[in-house]
Order: C-alpha cells, then structure tokens, then sequence
C-alpha cells in the first residue's frame, strides 16, 4: 500500500481482486497519470484506514468494490452516510454482479455510480474517464 501525502489530490480503490485492482491502476496511469491511486485489500482495511485520516489527508473520491471481504461495498456506504467529513467526496460501486438490485440499493445509500467490471482493457480505460469525471 502506498500513501499520499496531506492535501493530494487522490483516489482510494478498496478491491481485493489483484487482477482487477492492477487492470484499474494501469488504466489510471493511462488517462491520468499525475492522479495517485491508493489500493486497500479489504472493507475493514479500507474503514480503518479511513477513521484515521485527518480532513486534509482524505481522498478526492472512493471506488468500492461491492463484493470485498469483511465489509461489501453497501456495508461501507452505510457506515460512510452519516459522516460529515465524507459527504462530498464521491463514491463509486463496481461490481462483477450487474444485479440491479445492488446497483438499487448502493445508489440508494449515496454512491455516485454502480459501475459493472469490464473485461476488455479498451472498457478498463473507459471507466477510468468515467470515474476521473466525478472529480
């Protein structure tokens, strides 16, 4: 895990999936290679993370993977909701499900999106912009 310092500019991606965590990253560096990508393994991780960052060293905008152990992507959207410091930063859901139920209830709890993961790198590159654009 590598970390920003106070006041950048950066996203936070919370994916346990090593392939799609590298695919994303490598479409990052392609579209915007100045904006730093911060991976976490897992919810937990991601949340502990999280609760200790002071205001100025919090991200640019937050992609959940809705799947990840410990705590899923709607688990997080639910424990982000109600915290102040969070509310507007953006928060993206992707998923390898294209469940419109999922994409439902993320929307429901304030995500930005529900994105369903690619399998091409062209779509990988794509939802990158997509993303980029919510900043």
């Amino acid at each position: 895990m590598q970390f920003p310092g106070h006041a950048t500019k950066f996203i936070v991606l919370a994916e346990d999936d090593q392939d799609d965590q590298e695919m994303l990253q490598f479409a990052f560096r392609e579209v915007a290679p100045h904006m730093q990508l911060v991976c976490m393994p897992n919810g937990r991780t991601f949340m502990t993370w999280l609760e200790k960052q002071p205001d100025e060293g919090l991200p640019s905008l937050i992609v959940l993977d809705y799947n990840l152990p410990e705590l899923n992507g709607a688990e997080i959207m639910q424990l982000l909701e109600p915290d102040e410091r969070l509310k507007n930063i953006p928060k993206i859901i992707w998923s390898t499900s294209n469940s419109p139920v999922f994409r439902s209830i993320c929307l429901e709890l304030g995500a930005k999106d529900y994105i369903a993961k690619p399998s091409d790198l062209a779509s990988y590159l794509a939802i990158a912009r997509h993303i980029l654009s919510f900043l």
